[in-house]
């Protein structure tokens, strides 16, 4: 474990919290902003949960520190959480004290930056006990969503409108959340910047795959047309959807073939729709992968089925890779998937609408490739290195301002 050490002099310190390194997007935006700070400006620490496909790459990475808080959990479990509570408050009051040394009579230099839902509350409400002197939150998409029974719905955007009152910044990866944050009275619009959820772009292109060889490693005909769907399996996610998608398009297009990337709790649902489908042999399951890059320029169709969102990175995967997207419109998908450009968004749980707009993709492969052209043209304020840059503008004005 790289463990934290003190701040180098000089440089401001940033501290990251995230409740747990899995595999996905608010969690490998921490790490590539963590690992792409400007050295000679800034010092990073990772403060996260022990267990997760990510820690691996968290413990190799020297360029920033990291110190494990195994009572971090995702659900809601008093005990753990006033234990997580009191050692990140425990942790932040080293740095405070490290940053204030460092800094003399002037501001201490130090940022905490919270990411994900129980990490943005226990970890904003430590920074505010610890006296940090900057923090920010970054909404990755909410803990609350329409689907929620009205209490618990309630409750969240309690909690939420509670920890922005200890914030000096958020920041949202999609427009439509700072607009539901200002709506519902979490925070004013003008304690917010949008920072897209970058990707490494050129990673995504595609460029050197022998596209055969990849589709048949994956357990697929490269002659046959696939679809694909990369995500955690969970309900937000709604991956049966796309098993119903893939029952209705393979009855209109017989050749296709479906993929799907990713895994977790709804997995046994998935198989059994798969049982009951007639898909055998049709639709493969690859579990967790670390090569997307390498698996989204092998489709014809990248489809998504998530009943809410943030703004997953996978759309803008897709357009790096030049493959049109058919997903279902959330609040946040127009602000990647230009319906009719680069893909098609239909109303959230439209199976019929979704299949529709696939068959008439893998139809006309001339219309796929424009839309996939399309989005590679628009795929650039996905870039990774201007979210880390756009980052570290806003921490350096941020303890401007608090002087």
């Amino acid at each position: 474990m790289n463990d934290a050490r003190s701040p180098a002099p000089g440089k401001i310190r940033v501290v990251h919290i995230i409740t747990k390194l899995e595999l996905g997007g608010a969690q490998e935006n921490t790490l590539y902003t963590l690992g792409h700070l400007d050295p000679s400006r800034f010092s990073g620490l990772l403060l996260t949960n022990p267990e997760g496909l990510l820690v691996a790459e968290a413990r190799r990475d020297t360029r920033y520190d990291t110190r494990f808080v195994g009572s971090l959990v995702r659900e809601v479990r008093p005990a753990s959480d006033a234990a997580a509570l009191a050692g990140l408050v425990g942790m932040l009051r080293a740095e405070v004290r490290a940053a204030r040394s460092d800094a003399g009579s002037g501001t201490p230099r130090l940022i905490v930056h919270t990411h994900s839902s129980k990490a943005g509350i226990l970890g904003r409400a430590a920074a505010r006990i610890a006296g940090a002197p900057v923090v920010i939150h970054t909404v990755h998409g909410f803990g609350f969503h329409p689907r929620q029974r009205r209490a618990a719905h309630a409750f969240y955007v309690g909690l939420e409108r509670l920890a922005a009152r200890w914030t000096s910044h958020v920041v949202a990866v999609a427009q439509a959340d700072i607009d539901t944050g200002a709506a519902l009275g979490i925070f004013p619009r003008e304690r917010t910047s949008l920072i897209r959820s970058g990707i490494e772009i050129a990673r995504y292109a595609g460029t050197g795959i022998d596209r055969t060889s990849a589709v048949r490693a994956l357990g697929c005909d490269p002659a046959r047309p696939l679809v694909g769907m990369v995500a955690c399996l969970k309900p937000q996610k709604n991956p049966v959807d796309f098993v119903r998608v893939a029952e209705i398009v393979a009855a209109r297009v017989p050749e296709a073939q479906f993929l799907l990337v990713g895994d977790g709790v709804l997995r046994p649902a998935v198989e059994e729709q798969l049982r009951r489908s007639g898909l055998e042999g049709r639709f493969i399951m690859a579990g967790w992968r670390r090569d997307v890059e390498t698996i989204i320029p092998c489709l014809d169709v990248l489809a998504l089925t998530s009943l809410w969102e943030g703004l997953p990175r996978v759309f803008p995967q897709a357009m790096a890779a030049g493959r049109p997207v058919v997903a279902y419109r959330v609040a946040s998908a127009p602000e990647a998937v230009a319906d009719g450009l680069t893909g098609y968004l239909v109303a959230p749980g439209d199976v019929a609408g979704a299949a529709a707009r696939i068959v008439t993709l893998l139809a006309d492969p001339p219309l796929a490739r424009r839309m996939g052209a399309a989005g590679r043209d628009r795929v650039g304020e996905f870039d990774a290195d201007l979210m880390v840059l756009a980052q570290e503008t806003l921490y350096e004005r941020l303890l401007r301002e608090h002087r």
